[in-house]
């Protein structure tokens, strides 16, 4: 492959023997003289020239005379944007198509599926790393980031050598902020073998956690010399060039990724993250709407689009706590979308709506032991609307416990207590 603009620019090479490849095999094919291997490379040859049906089918046709050829399936699935085509393949039956099927489903966004077909395969390759590597990567989809943690943590002591896939352990360390994990399997891949891109990302993923972002950047152009398709090396250094606030640079290595891969939410995510810091926000939002289309289960996104919503530029409340409501209903990990929910309605002056999401809010914050000035807010609007509600007993309840603050809150709780109980002597003994 020729490259041109240097090692991470884009290449137009052409290769001028395809045209000769493809006749030459097309005879091959015709007459019936060519064997799964010749299939396999007459279906890149097709692929290259843009007849991705007929690509498709003669794909189809070597994985069924050799099965065990992941190459061929591998070329295959990449022709299998959407599950009509996937389901329209003639496939034989054969443990190598159950492979197939669960990676096409991860890249179709299937995680449940994928999860079911790889227990599935476990059951009869109960040792495999690869698989269980693969139920990891679901599970990361579905961000149950818990069972990642333990899974990564077996094939490390399975195979203390391991570097495939590890970068995704880093991506899952790095979310939960282990610092001392995140540094200890940084420098075990840097004395493993630090010439691969996925050592590279763990490593920048390392000097990210600690700040020093423009390491961070040098270690993910390192991997993308290595492999300049490397997906997550360009949306990972498109989140570097945020937090740099280079938002241009940002652009353009988040452009990158889509090119290669434009099911990647993360990088059409970190696309409307900086139109966002450009102040573009309907661009910002063009972008964030592709991301939640290719993961409706992420709060993090729909809140993301909703924030959106509410700039000044775009001031649409209702569209914004639609938003909300989605995230709310993804487990929201951050507990923001009820508090802003509870906010955007007592805006809106729809006080019973702003109650039940205060409410839902505060009994969060009980479960997870969390303090802080939403709590406050909570407490505040609950004592005064039950106050509002002559549901007195409830309104002492809540002004009690805000007479715990120091701060004007809780001579602003004195207040309500007062006027509660002046209400009630009105109510008991009328003039």
């Amino acid at each position: 492959m020729i490259e041109l603009e240097g090692p991470l620019g884009k290449s137009d090479a052409v290769n001028s023997e395809l045209l000769s490849l493809q006749r030459e095999l097309s005879t091959l094919h015709k007459n019936g003289t060519i064997d799964a291997f010749g299939l396999y490379v007459y279906g890149l040859v097709l692929k290259e020239k843009g007849s991705e049906n007929l690509a498709r089918s003669v794909f189809v046709e070597s994985v069924n005379s050799y099965p065990w050829n992941w190459s061929a399936w591998s070329e295959l699935q990449t022709l299998c944007t959407t599950i009509e085509a996937l389901n329209s393949l003639n496939l034989n039956n054969h443990w190598m198509k159950d492979f197939f099927l669960a990676s096409s489903y991860q890249e179709l966004r299937m995680h449940n599926e994928a999860l079911a077909k790889y227990e599935y395969l476990q059951g009869n390759f109960i040792f495999s790393n690869y698989i269980q590597a693969q139920i990891a990567k679901a599970q990361y989809n579905l961000r149950e980031f818990e069972q990642v943690e333990v899974i990564f943590e077996e094939l490390l002591r399975n195979d203390p050598y391991r570097i495939e896939d590890m970068d995704m352990y880093s991506n899952v360390l790095y979310a939960k902020e282990c610092f001392s994990a995140l540094s200890y399997l940084a420098h075990r891949v840097f004395l493993t073998d630090k010439y691969r891109p996925e050592s590279c990302c763990i490593i920048g993923n390392y000097y990210s956690l600690k700040g020093q972002h423009e390491k961070s950047v040098m270690y993910f152009r390192r991997a993308l010399k290595l492999n300049k398709n490397y997906l997550s090396a360009w949306t990972l250094m498109g989140h570097e060039y945020v937090e740099m606030k280079n938002t241009s640079a940002a652009v353009d290595a988040y452009r990158r990724a889509v090119d290669i891969n434009s099911c990647d939410y993360r990088a059409w995510y970190g696309l409307g993250q900086a139109y966002e810091m450009m102040g573009m926000p309907y661009y910002a939002l063009h972008y964030f709407k592709k991301s939640v289309f290719l993961q409706p289960n992420d709060s993090r996104l729909w809140i993301a689009m909703a924030q959106c919503y509410e700039t000044e530029q775009l001031h649409m409340l209702e569209e914004a706590i639609k938003c909300y409501e989605r995230a709310a209903n993804c487990n929201d990990r951050e507990a923001i979308a009820l508090h802003q929910l509870a906010k955007l309605h007592s805006e809106l002056g729809r006080t019973e709506e702003a109650a039940f999401y205060y409410k839902k809010d505060l009994e969060r914050m009980e479960d997870e032991e969390r303090e802080g000035p939403n709590m406050v807010e909570a407490l505040m609007f609950l004592a005064q609307h039950c106050k509002t509600q002559k549901k007195f007993d409830e309104a002492e309840v809540y002004c009690t416990r805000l007479l715990d603050y120091t701060g004007p809150e809780k001579e602003t709780a004195k207040s309500l207590l007062r006027g509660i109980r002046y209400a009630r002597d009105v109510e008991h003994f009328p003039p």
